[in-house]
């Protein structure tokens, strides 16, 4: 169903893979568009429980697409480094292909408290009163990961 990695010689391993997910700054997200042109939006993200977790407003285009096909693409791009006397760059990169749908109530506060704690560590006390007051006005969003792949060039 995917195609296996071109570049053998830049896989990375789980645990590469796992600390990428975990200290990475954004990913970008992709979802088809009703138009059938792929949709990219850069967000805040956590990887948690072996998924992938982002908030968002309760509608928009990210919803609208994920809600008329689920199937999503996420790419975390870290260490990047410009080798200008190279011609290349140092970076390590995954990306995820999964399925994306709304957690339930019960789950959100939680991934929302996962998010500050990324985030926001010193401001804790201060992000749940935020979860408590932002809460209704959001959706949490969970990727199941199908299939995953990373590399980095050195």
């Amino acid at each position: 169903m995917f195609k296996e990695m071109r570049r053998k010689d830049k896989e990375i391993t789980k645990d590469e893979i796992e600390e990428i997910l975990t200290k990475g700054e954004y990913g970008i997200l992709s979802t088809i568009n009703d138009n059938g042109y792929p949709y990219t939006v850069p967000l805040s993200f956590v990887y948690y429980n072996n998924s992938i977790y982002f908030h968002c407003a309760i509608e928009g285009q990210k919803l609208d697409n994920i809600r008329q096909n689920d199937k999503v693409s996420f790419c975390v791009v870290t260490d990047t480094e410009v080798l200008a006397k190279k011609f290349t760059t140092k970076y390590k990169s995954v990306v995820v292909f999964g399925v994306a749908s709304e957690t339930d109530d019960d789950l959100k506060e939680g991934i929302l408290f996962e998010l500050a704690n990324k985030y926001s560590p010193q401001f804790l006390v201060e992000g749940k009163k935020y979860i408590q007051s932002a809460k209704d006005k959001t959706k949490v969003i969970k990727i199941d990961i199908n299939h995953i792949t990373g590399k980095a060039g050195k």
